[in-house]
């Protein structure tokens, strides 16, 4: 290269699960050009199988340049992890929306976890959001940018925590507001019910894929958009985020150990519907954009009861109401 030559600009693209009737599922890469082949990933099912070697892959992966790869036709996208064995969500964790709350954003919270159920809240760009017939659930949007983990880890010091981070993908926290508050809690250590408000089936969308870490230079100056029929309801950025990236991560591995592919929410910023009492319904659609990690869109749909079905299904068979994102 020469001094008037322009240094090579990054392609970016993500990291996403495909799907065709004839292959089944595979890795794939989704960028500006399209879902396009990657042939370091050859015979690697999907993400999660591709994100536990990782580190041994990523070395070709960064050379990897999807204009020159083979276009993919008539693929389906999936979920990009199916399935983390870990699903965490940090709370509390943007200024903008602890204003909202609580009318102070000023407050340092220190880190705090949740789990979402990953087999059955976990769903792909175009799954529906299955919702509650029931209104008085009030289920919730949360946009959120999330680390996708490709080193294990336990105790990681927050200096080397970029070293555990494999990539981002988007997720939305779907929550149902009305369980969470629990009214007939018999006692105050039982008032919050997070699997109710949290980990229904279908409450943690994600996608479209897990742009690589390398292409994201700074997570922490990434616009976030989210839309409910077209109408903004949250428009922030990430630097509104009270701990850092590499601060949740340090902080998750001193309670668990953290391992490839598990999947790290972050927080959302303010606009979610609970200050407004405005709330999802059947027939509406959510789509977040979070910077260039690509957009990911949810159409609401309502759950409906099947009588009967969970006694015929028999033990160990997927419920009617179960997500229907697998292939």
């Amino acid at each position: 290269m020469t001094r008037h030559e322009a240094p090579p600009i990054a392609t970016t693209w993500s990291l996403v699960t495909a799907h065709t009737a004839d292959r089944g599922s595979f890795c794939a890469a989704l960028g500006e050009y399209g879902i396009r082949e990657v042939p370091a990933l050859s015979g690697y099912p999907g993400g999660f199988e591709a994100l536990r070697d990782w580190e041994s892959l990523a070395p070709d992966l960064r050379a990897y340049d999807p204009r020159e790869a083979a276009p993919v036709r008539g693929a389906r996208l999936l979920a990009p992890v199916r399935y983390p064995r870990t699903v965490l969500c940090s709370g509390a964790n943007y200024r903008d929306h602890l204003a909202e709350m609580t009318g102070d954003g000023a407050t340092r919270v220190r880190p705090f976890f949740f789990l979402k159920p990953p087999t059955t809240t976990v769903i792909g760009p175009g799954d529906p959001i299955v919702i509650p017939a029931d209104e008085s659930q009030k289920v919730d949007w949360e946009a959120e940018l999330a680390v996708v983990i490709g080193r294990a880890g336990r105790d990681i010091p927050t200096d080397r925590a970029a070293a555990h981070i494999a990539g981002y993908t988007i997720v939305n926290d779907v929550s149902a507001r009305g369980p969470h508050h629990r009214q007939d809690a018999f006692a105050e250590p039982f008032t919050w019910d997070w699997l109710a408000s949290k980990g229904q089936d279908t409450f943690c969308p994600t996608g479209p894929g897990v742009t690589p870490a390398w292409l994201v230079p700074d997570p922490h100056d990434l616009p976030i958009r989210l839309t409910v029929n077209g109408h903004e309801e949250q428009v922030s950025n990430t630097g509104e985020m009270i701990q850092g990236v590499a601060e949740l991560v340090a902080a998750a591995s001193t309670l668990i150990t953290l391992q490839p592919g598990d999947i790290l929410a972050t927080g959302t910023p303010a606009g979610v519907g609970l200050p407004r009492d405005r709330f999802l319904h059947p027939g509406d659609t959510v789509e977040i954009t979070i910077g260039h990690l690509g957009r990911l869109r949810n159409p609401v749909t309502a759950r409906e009861a099947v009588p009967g079905a969970a006694r015929e299904a028999g033990p160990g068979a997927a419920p009617e109401t179960a997500p229907r994102n697998r292939p």
